[in-house]
C-alpha cells in the first residue's frame, strides 16, 4: 500500500480535462507585452539592419551618463581583442618552434621568445577584460539613476488631470514597468556586442595573417552553433508570450498568500485551501508548459549539435587535406582549431545581444516617448506672484474628465474669502471634490474662469499657488517614515524659526499629539510594520496625522475633504473647533456630517456637478429643500438612537 504524502507533480503529459488551460479574461495581456510581440515577429535579419541606429542611440545615453566610464567598457574591449590576435599569432609561432626538427632542448629554447609573448597576451588580456568589465558595471547604476530620476521628476509636476487619463496611465505604466529598466540594459547588450564582434574580428584578423584559406572554414564551423542559439533563445521567448498570462495570475495569487494586508482577511474567511486549490492548478499547467519546453529545446541543442558536429568534421577534414597538400603548416592548423574555439564564443555573445539590444530598444523607445509626451502636460501658468488669499472666484466653471463628456461640474460660479469656512454639501457623485481641486488650483476648468485676488490662475506662477494651499483628503495614504517626517512633509523646506506652528503645534489642532506621544518612540516611530521596530496606526490615528500635515503646512486656503471620517468624536470635535479659529484662512469642508457644517459662514449644495443651494445653516433650512431634506434624515438618526436609549 502506497502512501500519498501530497499531490503527484505534473508531467509533460499531463493536460486538464478539456485539453486547455482554463481562459482568464481577467487576465489578459496587458499593455506592457506590446513591445515583446512586436519583437516575436521580428526576423533577425530586420533586427541587424536596424543594429547601427541602436548602437548609436546606446552609446549617447551611455556617453551622456559617464564619457570615463564609456570609453573604457569600450576602449578596454577592442584593446583586449586586438591582444587575442597577438596571442594567437604568438601561439603560431611556439607551435612552429615545437614542431620544427631538431633535438627537443633546442626546438623548447627556441619556442620561449614565443611563449613568453603569447602569455603576457593573455595576461595583458585578462586584465583588459576584467577593467572593461568594472567599468561596464559601473555604468549600469549611473544610468538608472538618472532614467528613474528624470522619470519621477516627470511623474510628480505634470497636472493632476493627467493622472484621470487613461492613455497617460497606460504610457506611465509601460515606460515604468519595461521601459525604465531595459535603459541600462541597451548599454549593457551594445558594450556585449562590441565585446563579441571584436573576439570575432580578432580571431578572423589572426587566421588571415596565419593562413587566409582558413577564414571561411572558420566561420563556416562557427555559424551552426551561433544559429541554433538564434533559434533557442527565439523559441524561448515565443514560449513566454504564450504564458505570460499564467504566470501574472500565478504572481497574484502569490502576493495574495504572502502579504501582510491580506492575511487578516484570508484567515478571517478560510481562503486558505480555494487560494491554494487555485496555485495548484496554475502551477500544475505552469510546470507541464515549462516540461514541453524543455523538451522542444532539446530537440534543436541536439539538431544543433549534430550540425555542428559535422561542421567541425568538414573543418578537420578541409585542414587535414590542407595538411597532406603541404598548403597549411601543422602550426597554423593547431592555431586555427584554437581559434575556431574564440570565434564561437564571440559570435555566440554577439548574436545574443543583437536580440538582446533590439528588444530593449523598443521598450527604452516607450520610456523616451512617454518622457517627451509627458513633459507637455507640465502646466506652464504665468510668472505673476502669489502672496495671500484675500478671494477666490468661480465663474461659470465646468470641469470634464477626460475622455468623457460627463461634466463632473456644471456652470458652477460661487466665491471664497479669506477668514470664512464654506462647506460643499451634496449625495456621492454630485462634484464635491472635484469642485474643492478646482478651487485649490488642481484641475483647469474645462469652460469657464477662476480667478484668485482677481487674476486669472493661469497668469498666476503654478508654484507659488500651490504654496498657499493644504489639502486633508479622504483619500490619504500611510506614508513609511517617521510620525514627525509624516507631518513635516506638509512643508518639508520650512527653514526653523518662528514662521508658522512647529510640529507638535500641528499634532495637538489635531488631536494627534498625546497619540504619538504614546508611540514607543514618539515622533521619532516609523509608521510602519514591514521595518524593524516600525508602528502602525489606526485609521482614525492615521487621519488625525493627516490633518496635522495639514495643518502644520500653514496655507491660506485649507480643503477638507471628509478630515474626520475615521476619527472618534472627540477628535473630531477637536479639529473642527481648531479650522474655525484661524481669521487669515478660507477653509472649504467636505462632510457628510452635516452637524459638522452648522456653523459654516456659507453652505453650497452640489447635485450631479451643478450648484442647487446656497446660504448658512439657518436660511438653507428654511428652505424646503435638499439640504434641509438631508439634515433632518441625519437629525431623525440621532433622535432615533436616543430614543432608544435609558430614559
Amino acid at each position: 500500500m502506497t502512501t500519498v504524502i501530497g499531490p503527484r507533480p505534473p508531467s509533460d503529459e499531463d493536460e486538464p480535462a478539456d485539453g486547455a488551460a482554463e481562459p482568464l479574461p481577467e487576465l489578459e495581456d496587458g499593455h506592457w507585452m506590446h513591445r515583446a510581440t512586436e519583437f516575436a515577429h521580428t526576423s533577425f535579419g530586420s533586427v541587424a539592419r536596424r543594429l547601427p541606429a541602436l548602437v548609436r542611440e546606446a552609446v549617447a545615453l551611455a556617453w551622456a551618463t559617464s564619457r570615463r566610464d564609456t570609453l573604457a567598457s569600450i576602449g578596454l574591449n577592442v584593446a583586449a581583442g586586438v591582444l587575442t590576435t597577438l596571442g594567437l599569432l604568438a601561439t603560431t609561432g611556439v607551435l612552429r618552434q615545437l614542431f620544427a626538427a631538431g633535438p627537443t632542448p633546442d626546438r623548447i629554447r627556441a619556442a620561449l621568445p614565443a611563449l613568453l609573448l603569447a602569455a603576457l597576451a593573455v595576461t595583458a588580456r585578462g586584465a583588459l577584460t576584467i577593467a572593461a568589465g568594472w567599468a561596464q558595471a559601473r555604468l549600469i547604476p549611473q544610468i538608472n539613476y538618472q532614467v528613474e530620476l528624470r522619470l519621477f521628476e516627470t511623474t510628480t509636476a505634470v497636472e493632476l488631470a493627467a493622472f484621470d487619463d487613461a492613455g497617460f496611465a497606460e504610457e506611465m505604466d509601460r515606460a515604468r514597468d519595461k521601459g525604465m529598466a531595459e535603459a541600462a540594459s541597451i548599454v549593457d547588450d551594445t558594450v556585449n556586442l562590441v565585446t563579441g564582434l571584436v573576439g570575432v574580428l580578432a580571431t578572423a584578423v589572426a587566421v588571415t595573417v596565419i593562413q587566409p584559406v582558413l577564414l571561411p572554414c572558420l566561420l563556416l564551423a562557427a555559424a551552426p552553433e551561433a544559429v541554433t542559439a538564434v533559434k533557442m533563445a527565439r523559441r524561448r521567448h515565443l514560449d513566454w508570450l504564450g504564458r505570460i498570462t499564467r504566470r501574472r495570475r500565478m504572481w497574484m495569487l502569490a502576493q495574495l498568500m504572502a502579504d501582510r494586508h491580506t492575511a487578516a482577511e484570508i484567515r478571517a474567511y478560510q481562503m486558505r485551501d480555494f487560494l491554494l486549490a487555485e496555485y495548484r492548478r496554475v502551477i500544475g499547467l505552469e510546470t507541464r508548459a515549462e516540461l514541453r519546453l524543455a523538451r522542444a529545446l532539446t530537440a534543436t541543442r541536439a539538431v544543433g549539435l549534430s550540425i555542428t558536429g559535422v561542421a567541425a568534421f568538414a573543418l578537420y577534414a578541409v585542414l587535414g587535406g590542407l595538411l597532406l597538400t603541404g598548403v597549411v603548416a601543422l602550426a597554423a592548423a593547431a592555431t586555427a582549431l584554437l581559434a575556431v574555439q574564440s570565434a564561437r564564443a564571440g559570435l555566440r555573445t554577439a548574436v545574443f545581444a543583437t536580440n538582446s539590444l533590439y528588444e530593449d530598444a523598443l521598450y527604452y523607445q516607450d520610456y523616451r516617448n512617454f518622457v517627451d509626451r509627458a513633459g507637455q502636460r507640465v502646466p506652464a501658468g504665468g510668472d505673476r506672484g502669489v502672496d495671500a488669499v484675500e478671494h477666490i472666484e468661480l465663474d461659470q466653471v465646468t470641469m470634464c474628465y477626460p475622455d468623457t463628456n460627463v461634466r463632473a461640474v456644471d456652470g458652477v460660479s460661487l466665491t471664497v474669502r479669506r477668514g470664512e469656512v464654506v462647506a460643499l454639501v451634496g449625495e456621492n457623485g454630485s462634484g464635491k471634490t472635484t469642485l474643492a481641486k478646482l478651487i485649490a488650483g488642481l484641475y483647469r476648468p474645462t469652460e469657464g474662469m477662476i480667478r484668485w485676488n482677481g487674476v486669472d490662475l493661469a497668469e498666476l506662477d503654478p508654484r507659488q499657488t500651490a504654496g498657499q494651499v493644504a489639502v486633508m483628503s479622504q483619500d490619504w495614504r500611510k506614508f513609511p517614515f517617521t510620525a514627525r517626517q509624516n507631518i513635516r512633509i506638509g512643508r518639508h523646506d520650512r527653514a526653523a524659526g518662528p514662521a508658522g506652528p512647529t510640529v507638535e503645534d500641528a499634532a495637538r489642532g489635531a488631536a494627534a499629539h498625546d497619540m504619538i506621544t504614546g508611540l514607543p518612540f514618539g515622533y521619532d516611530t516609523l509608521l510602519d510594520r514591514q521595518f524593524k521596530n516600525g508602528q502602525d496606526l489606526s485609521g482614525g490615528q492615521w487621519q488625525r496625522l493627516v490633518a496635522a500635515r495639514g495643518l502644520y503646512r500653514d496655507a491660506r486656503l485649507l480643503i477638507c475633504d471628509e478630515p474626520s471620517a475615521a476619527l472618534d468624536a472627540r477628535a473630531e470635535n477637536a479639529l473642527f473647533q481648531h479650522l474655525r479659529r484661524h481669521p487669515d484662512r478660507a477653509v472649504v469642508l467636505i462632510t457628510h456630517r452635516l452637524a459638522n457644517v452648522r456653523h459654516a459662514d456659507r453652505i453650497f449644495v452640489l447635485d450631479h456637478g451643478r450648484l442647487i443651494q446656497q446660504g448658512n445653516h439657518d436660511e438653507l433650512m428654511a428652505q424646503d429643500g435638499p439640504y434641509r431634506e438631508l439634515f433632518e434624515l441625519q437629525a431623525a438618526g440621532y433622535l432615533a438612537e436616543a430614543g432608544e436609549g435609558p430614559g
